[in-house]
Order: C-alpha cells, then sequence, then structure tokens
C-alpha cells in the first residue's frame, strides 16, 4: 500500500482540472493518431492502389501543410485567442483524416491531406499556447511533462490497439475503421475544448494583441539562440534514435526487425510513464544544468549504439538497444521539462502565439532535417552519425554550463492582465 501511495504521490501535478480534462483529451486524440501512424503507407499503397512514391507524397502534404501554417497561426492566436482556434483546427483535422478513409484517387488523398495536415499544424500551436494560459507560471514544468506524457501514452497505445486490429483483420473496413475513430477523437478533443475552457475575457493586453509582430521575436537574440540550440539537440538526441537507428541496426547488427519496433514502443511507454516523476525529481535543479544533463544522456545513448554492431548475439544486441532507448528516453524527458516552460517564460504575455509557433515549428523542422542530414552521414559513415551526434551533444552540454545564469531559471510573474489576449489565465 505504501509502495501504491508513493507512485500516486509521485505522479500528482497538482494542476487545474480543466488542465486536467484537456491533457485527458490530448492522450485520446493522440491514440487516434497513433492508430493510423505507423500504416499510413501501407494502406495507400496496397488498399488504395497508389504507388509508394505518391503514398509517400502525401504523408509529406500532411506534415508540409502542418509546417506552412504554423507561423500564420501564431499571429492568428494572439489576435483571436486559443480557444476558438483550437476547436476549429480540431474539426479540420477530423474531416481530413476521415475524408482519407474514403480516398480512391491521388487527388481527393491530396486534398484530404492538406486539410487534416493544416489542422494538426495548427493544433500543436494552439494546444500549447492555450494550456499556458490555464496554468500558473510556476506550474508550466508540470503542465508540460503531463502533455508530454499524454503524447507518448496515447502514441503507444493507439500504434499497439492497432497493430492487434490489423493482425486479426487486415482489410479495406479494417483501415477506414482506423482512420474514422481517429476522426472521432479529434471531434472529441474539440468538444473538451469548448466544454471546459472558460470564454475569453478582457484584459487590457487585447488593446494591443500582436503589438510588433514577429519583429520583436526577430530580434529577441536569448529566444533565437534558445531555439538554435534545441533544434540541434533535436535533431542528434530525437531524429537520429527516431529514424536512422532502424536501417543502422537492420544493416549493421545481428537484430531483427520484430526486436526493432520493440525498442520504440519500450521508448515511448518509458517517456509516458516517468515523465511527470521526472519533473518532481529535477524540479529543483537549475535549467541550464537540465540542458546539459539532457546532453549528456543523449550522448552516451548515441555512443553505446556503436558496441551493438561487435556483438554475435542477437538476444545481447537487444539488450543492449534496450538500454540504449532507455537512456534516450531519459533524455527526452529531461529536456522537455526546460524547453517549453523555457519558451513560455520568454515570450512577452501579447505575442505568446507567435513564440509559440516559432517554436513549433523548430521541432516540425528538427524532424525532417534529422533524417536528411542523419541519412547522408549514414551512407558516408555509418559509424560518423553516433560519434558524431554525441559529439555534438556533449558540446550543447557544455554550451549550456558556460551560459549558466545567463538562461531564465526562474518562471516570469504572471498576471491576468497581462495575459495574451483571448484566453484567461487561471490560478487555482
Amino acid at each position: 500500500m505504501v509502495r501504491w501511495r508513493s507512485l500516486a504521490s509521485a505522479w500528482r501535478t497538482d494542476l487545474p482540472r480543466v488542465v486536467l480534462l484537456l491533457q485527458a483529451g490530448n492522450a485520446f486524440s493522440w491514440l487516434g493518431y497513433g492508430l493510423i501512424l505507423p500504416f499510413e503507407i501501407i494502406y495507400l499503397h496496397q488498399f488504395r492502389g497508389f504507388s509508394t512514391a505518391t503514398a509517400g507524397m502525401v504523408l509529406a502534404a500532411i506534415g508540409g501543410a502542418g509546417t506552412l501554417v504554423t507561423l500564420p497561426s501564431g499571429a492568428l492566436l494572439d489576435r483571436v485567442g486559443a480557444k476558438p482556434i483550437l476547436i476549429a483546427a480540431n474539426v479540420a483535422s477530423a474531416l481530413g483524416h476521415a475524408g482519407l478513409a474514403f480516398v480512391d484517387r491521388p487527388w481527393q488523398a491530396f486534398a484530404c491531406a492538406v486539410i487534416g495536415g493544416a489542422g494538426i499544424g495548427v493544433t500543436r500551436t494552439a494546444n500549447q499556447t492555450l494550456l499556458i494560459t490555464l496554468v500558473a507560471p510556476e506550474q508550466r514544468v508540470a503542465s508540460f511533462a503531463l502533455g508530454r506524457a499524454a503524447q507518448n501514452l496515447g502514441l503507444g497505445l493507439g500504434a499497439a490497439v492497432a497493430g492487434l486490429v490489423l493482425s486479426s483483420a487486415q482489410d479495406l473496413r479494417s483501415f477506414q475503421a482506423l482512420y474514422l475513430f481517429d476522426a472521432i477523437t479529434y471531434l472529441a478533443l474539440a468538444l473538451v475544448v469548448h466544454a471546459v475552457v472558460p470564454n475569453r475575457r478582457a484584459s487590457p493586453a487585447a488593446e494591443r494583441p500582436g503589438a510588433g509582430g514577429f519583429r520583436v521575436v526577430a530580434r529577441d537574440r536569448r529566444f533565437l539562440s534558445v531555439m538554435v540550440v534545441n533544434l540541434v539537440l533535436f535533431i542528434v538526441g530525437y531524429g537520429l534514435f527516431g529514424n536512422i537507428l532502424a536501417p543502422f541496426v537492420k544493416a549493421h547488427t545481428p537484430v531483427g526487425v520484430g526486436a526493432i519496433g520493440l525498442l520504440f514502443v519500450f521508448n515511448t511507454f518509458f517517456v509516458a510513464f516517468a515523465q511527470v516523476p521526472a519533473a518532481r525529481l529535477l524540479e529543483r535543479m537549475h535549467r541550464a544544468r537540465v540542458i546539459a544533463l539532457a546532453s549528456g544522456l543523449f550522448a552516451v545513448a548515441l555512443l553505446g549504439v556503436l558496441p551493438a554492431t561487435l556483438i554475435d548475439s542477437e538476444l545481447a544486441a537487444a539488450a543492449l538497444l534496450c538500454a540504449v532507448a532507455t537512456v534516450i528516453a531519459i533524455g527526452e524527458c529531461v529536456h522537455s521539462l526546460v524547453l517549453g516552460p523555457l519558451v513560455a517564460d520568454l515570450a512577452p504575455p501579447h505575442l505568446l502565439g507567435r513564440y509559440i509557433s516559432v517554436f513549433t515549428l523548430i521541432v516540425t523542422g528538427s524532424f525532417a532535417l534529422g533524417p536528411a542530414i542523419g541519412g547522408v552521414v549514414l551512407a558516408y559513415s555509418p559509424n560518423a552519425v553516433w560519434w558524431g551526434g554525441a559529439l555534438v551533444a556533449a558540446v550543447v552540454g557544455v554550451g549550456a554550463l558556460l551560459a549558466g545564469d545567463r538562461i531564465p531559471n526562474k518562471p516570469q510573474a504572471a498576471t491576468e492582465a497581462d495575459a495574451p489576449p483571448g484566453d484567461t489565465l487561471l490560478v487555482v
């Protein structure tokens, strides 16, 4: 009984009820996305008759549309507010993904992909902006930690459920059912936002929505420095593991495809269940040291991939790579504790949407640059991907330690009057 109480205490966040409900809705939405994410090309190629190149371009259209709307959505959020934008974005995502269940021509798939991708792109920015305005500054770390846990838990469960469904009935109707259920999860999140988030109230900040615009963001050297540092960490810490590890392991180790899949499931679930306790464990550590710790963990994990090429036993190599996946997961937990709250603290309240949109663009951009850079290095020198990535991560960690107090450690004070226009800061 004592152990269960200790576990429950580690997950206690003391966040407002509205935030807990929103994060539950987010977890459900990510579950829907996890249902289709691993199988989209299979569906479009095998069951809709598209070539693999066309199927890949359809998926690229989802990401491309999301990227194109990111910065404009930030400006719109500062003027209109996060609640109505988030509801509209989820409806668009639902329409796009429901449409994909019934496409039979490429142009139809591209149209649905653009609608759904734009909805997803706006949702990412609007969701984070809204959640920031619903908590006190000192609760931002807990809110971001719970959000990341919700994302990973939803994705992991969704992929697992989809695998079970398709293993027993891999036909067109099964894929259609997955896409339609994914659409339902977006609509469910829209309903949650409509039902639990209070409507906006006028505030002094509403008189100057978006004053200065992106010019203010472009002149904020401290913010841009933080973005560059974290772009590098996303590329080497997330991108290399997520996109380059699988082909490297398949070509250079005795580990089979099934075990490679388990590595990613293991990583995802570890992040989901360790994220919130990690926030409580590291809440008193200076942010510069937290960034350095995350960088060090990524460096150690990337170097840990190389010994797997020297092992003949599949079981032993898989065990080593499971350890790598665990260290990467710990690094992700640590890194996410700093980045989101730091961006929120650096942003002027009336420009919060724009700052978050740039942050979102950096994240999505890293997921494109990671496989691009990693793929080139992998073709040139497979081992250089891992020792080179580790070296870059270590340099970032040393730089964070040298920066020290230049990295803001305490959240900036916020009041309802300073809240971004269109949202209300709730302190519960």
